[in-house]
């Protein structure tokens, strides 16, 4: 449930209300009792998915995963390849 912001044209009064969405708009003034309580535009609030189900990485774009892939790849360390004279070197001692 959303919470709302009203506020009183005749007094002033600022508040916030906890409803229901399908609630309807609150008329009435808790302080001065007049009906001129409206309701205030709010910058309303992120949609959050929390639970085991839900990653925030799941919803990633697509130049995202690349980028991340390729600097994981980067990360990497290297394997030393052996070069032929390290080869010679070793079949010599044998």
């Amino acid at each position: 449930m959303p919470t709302y912001d009203y506020r009183c044209d005749a007094c002033e009064h600022e508040f916030e209300l906890f409803q229901q969405m399908s609630a309807p708009v609150k008329k009435k003034c808790p302080e001065c009792a007049k009906l001129r309580l409206k309701r205030l535009i709010g910058t309303g609030s992120a949609v959050m998915f929390k639970g085991s189900g839900f990653y925030e990485t799941d919803y990633r774009s697509d130049s995202y995963k690349k980028a991340a892939k390729a600097d994981q790849e980067s990360s990497k360390p290297k394997e030393k390849k052996k070069t032929d004279s390290t080869k010679k070197s070793e079949t010599k001692k044998e």
